[in-house]
């Protein structure tokens, strides 16, 4: 596609022609499919508690998100007095922003990626910790103690999971001898029997998968793990002097984390684009639909436990964080490189 717009265009126009439309063709999909997700998250909840939840608005209640999205933009935006209100808008943006750049990496299928760099996973590791900085931004521009208070909280989980995560994917680069989200990708094919795909069936790594798994639900401020918007003494959080399209933003980049973490446990432990079984005519099913489907099925477990997992406190949230997942991650690392070590290159 690039080369065929450089041709006509120019080289200069051309390269940034093509890459404005694959841009697009990935930034406005995702937001619509945050809209759906975050009416299949309310579904999903009322569900489990025995409710019907939006039936209103469209059929099925389909356009709800999107009703949604209008009455908070003709909503005014609200900037305290004794805001910093340069920061108080910037912070919106930048949470925005850092949720949507980080899925220029990611894989949709074979070859079907905007950026096939070969430090991917190290790519999403710095977008992803760029994330703290609007929340720190949104709760000390506020100038109002509980946001900034929640904001601390936020940055303090943030970081404290961003550890054991990091961990968490050295075992698996370790294994895969890649940091190219493709070559992970494609190192798990046939990777169980000769034709299970998939790191997450390995019985080494599988202890990873559901650490990573818990780490990403506490990454992105989920359930049980939501302290920083939850507790009664913080109102609403960082978010809490924010209002119209402004907290829309918070809201949006949130799914859209959340959306980005479920595609990464698929990447990383379930094979991506792959089929669960190395078997020709599965091949037939576009991969992308494969990778849509797991993303969709991670995100069932994450509304799961948020509709059922009673919330931790905020001491019970750090020390699983140092005390469990950072020694247990530790030590994973030490024990998949030892093998890997022994079998692999006969040391």
């Amino acid at each position: 596609m690039t080369s065929f717009f450089q041709h006509y265009l120019g080289y200069g126009f051309g390269w940034f022609l093509a890459n404005l439309i694959l841009i697009l063709l990935i930034a406005l999909p995702l937001m619509l499919a945050v809209a759906m997700i975050i009416y299949l998250d309310r579904k999903i909840w009322a569900a489990m508690a025995l409710r019907r939840g939006p039936n209103v608005v469209g059929p099925f209640g389909l356009l709800q998100s999107f009703a949604d999205g209008l009455k908070v933009f003709l909503k005014e935006t609200i900037i305290p007095s004794s805001a910093n209100r340069g920061l108080f808008l910037i912070a919106p943006i930048l949470t925005f922003t850092v949720a949507l750049i980080a899925w220029a990496v990611i894989p949709f299928g074979p070859g079907m990626v905007l950026a096939n760099i070969n430090v991917g996973l190290l790519y999403i590791l710095a977008v992803s910790s760029l994330g703290v900085y609007g929340i720190i931004i949104a709760g000390w521009s506020s100038n109002s103690k509980y946001p900034f208070f929640s904001a601390m909280r936020a940055a303090a989980q943030m970081v404290s999971y961003e550890v054991s995560i990091g961990f968490v994917l050295i075992s698996v680069v370790l294994w895969a001898g890649t940091f190219n989200l493709s070559s992970i990708i494609d190192a798990q094919r046939a990777h169980i029997f000769g034709f299970i795909n998939g790191f997450g069936f390995n019985p080494l790594l599988f202890p990873m998968a559901v650490v990573f798994l818990i780490s990403s639900m506490a990454e992105t401020a989920r359930a049980p793990f939501d302290l920083t918007e939850a507790e009664s003494e913080l109102v609403a959080g960082y978010q809490t002097e924010y209002s119209s399209m402004a907290f829309a933003l918070f809201w949006l980049g949130e799914y859209g984390n959340v959306i980005l973490m479920c595609a990464l446990n698929a990447i990383l432990f379930w094979g991506g684009w792959l089929p669960p079984v190395d078997w020709a005519p599965l091949y037939a099913i576009p991969g992308i639909f494969w990778f849509f489907g797991k993303i969709l099925f991670f995100f069932f477990v994450f509304s799961w436990v948020k509709a059922t997992v009673p919330r931790y406190r905020y001491d019970q949230l750090m020390r699983l964080g140092w005390k469990i997942f950072l020694p247990l991650s530790l030590f994973w690392v030490v024990l998949v490189s030892g093998y890997l070590m022994l079998t692999r290159y006969g040391v």
